[in-house]
């Protein structure tokens, strides 16, 4: 009787049209939610016109949107691993455009607070999904890299936004930048056909017949037959799924990953808020602090894609650390001001150093976990991780109220980075799955060779 142990095979696979399909769906679907993410930002100057709202009325609708996040990141994350990642992100994308969508339509600051809240939850749900996805099936020298490279559209999304938003506004309204929020609904007939599901979730329902369909796509070379044996699989057996996170010595590291995460996203966004307004308490004009903002998201998407390959060659864990301490010196730099190609620069390191280094966070978790619990380790980590989201513009706020010297509010920033940092330097690779596996399979091999 033949043995097929899935994770071998997948690892082992070469890069191929099955792989393909998958990066260009998930990327176009991470595009979208960073597009949904950033739309609010892009018509609410025109919002709070109309509907007469004050700043702390526009705030907390803004609010509303990123509670619904916290949710979704925990609660789908662990259904993920129950009812199968295919069907979790399918019912996201449903969530997070039908009702980003249904906002364009919204007469009232309540209908739209509703609606956004609701979007909210499949934003919060669709990227720990969608990574954990595209790492389960990648192979093995490329998962930080197609799952960074993926992720990587989600800045790309986020300055989009702004983009249609000078197109359409003018001539079509605030509504019309809601209204192609609609459109991955036309994608939805397309993911339930192509996406696969999860290996770990067909082994463990059952569905032999759809993990051989699954496998043999994924390495085109092999055949397989119903009377194969499929190798054993350990899974993590706990009646609370976050309990596991805890188990064969993760807790430290899943604590730093939180910490992590929590200052990360609290960089993300307090920059993405306070950025203009902290360049033009330091002096410069309006236009000169939106350019800063779009070099901040430039940054991310450069950082991505240098740092993954270097992720790839030297360790998450060593690149990341080395992004944040960069991006905390960039950033306490920031305040004592410069020529505008000087801070340009700080600002790009900073972007790579926060919303790249974020991105690449979320690689670095899909492979530290097993398959089983994937999808709960990065839905919880970023469920905490959207506090830090929140507590970032309230922070910005709050600094700005206390009338520091500028230096001092970008100090601060700086320091949150320097903790990001000091928690990923908890982190314990030797538990990581991935790092399992590999000295598994070597042994493996290494025995092999022994007996030939």
């Amino acid at each position: 009787m033949v043995k097929v142990n899935p994770n071998q095979i997948i690892g082992d696979s070469k890069f191929n049209r099955f792989h393909l399909g998958i990066f260009i769906w998930s990327f176009i679907i991470i595009l979208f939610d960073g597009y949904d993410l950033a739309v609010y930002g892009t018509a609410l100057p025109i919002i709070m016109e109309e509907w007469g709202l004050s700043a702390v009325q526009a705030g907390t609708i803004a609010s509303y949107g990123l509670f619904g996040m916290v949710f979704g990141a925990i609660i789908f994350g662990i259904l993920a691993d129950r009812i199968g990642r295919k069907r979790v992100i399918i019912i996201n994308v449903l969530l997070f455009s039908l009702f980003t969508l249904l906002c364009g339509f919204a007469n009232s600051a309540m209908t739209f607070s509703i609606y956004r809240f609701i979007a909210g939850l499949g934003l919060g749900g669709i990227m720990p999904n969608i990574a954990a996805l595209v790492s389960d099936y990648a192979p093995r020298t490329m998962k930080i890299k197609l799952v960074s490279s993926t992720l990587v559209s989600f800045a790309i999304g986020g300055a989009l936004a702004p983009t249609v938003g000078v197109l359409l506004i003018e001539a079509f309204g605030w509504q019309s930048v809601f209204i192609v929020a609609g459109l991955p609904l036309l994608t939805i007939p397309f993911l339930m056909k192509q996406l696969p599901e999860s290996t770990g979730y067909l082994i463990r329902t059952g569905k032999k017949e759809q993990l051989f369909a699954t496998l043999a796509k994924v390495s085109p070379g092999s055949t397989f037959k119903m009377t194969d044996e499929i190798e054993e699989v350990k899974l993590t057996q706990t009646k609370v799924p976050v309990a596991g996170l805890f188990k064969e010595n993760r807790a430290i590291s899943t604590i730093g990953f939180w910490i992590a995460f929590f200052c990360a996203l609290l960089m993300v966004y307090g920059l993405n808020t306070w950025l203009p307004k902290l360049m033009i308490e330091s002096g410069y004009g309006l236009n000169s602090s939106l350019g800063f903002l779009i070099g901040l998201q430039g940054g991310a998407i450069i950082g991505i894609l240098a740092l993954s390959n270097l992720c790839e060659k030297y360790g998450s864990k060593k690149v990341i650390i080395a992004s944040y301490i960069a991006g905390a010196i960039a950033l306490a730099l920031l305040g004592f001001g410069g020529s505008t190609f000087y801070i340009f620069v700080l600002v790009a390191i900073a972007g790579a150093a926060t919303t790249g280094s974020q991105v690449l966070i979320q690689a670095y978790v899909t492979s530290f976990y097993p398959s089983e619990m994937k999808s709960t380790g990065l839905g919880v980590a970023s469920g905490i991780g959207r506090f830090g989201g929140m507590t970032g513009p309230i922070l910005g706020g709050f600094l700005l109220t206390m009338a520091l010297p500028n230096f001092m509010n970008f100090l601060v920033f700086s320091i949150v980075g320097i903790i990001a940092a000091i928690g990923l330097s908890t982190i314990a690779d030797k538990y990581s799955a991935s790092n399992i596996e590999a000295r598994a399979t070597s042994k493996n091999v290494s025995l092999l060779s022994k007996a030939e």
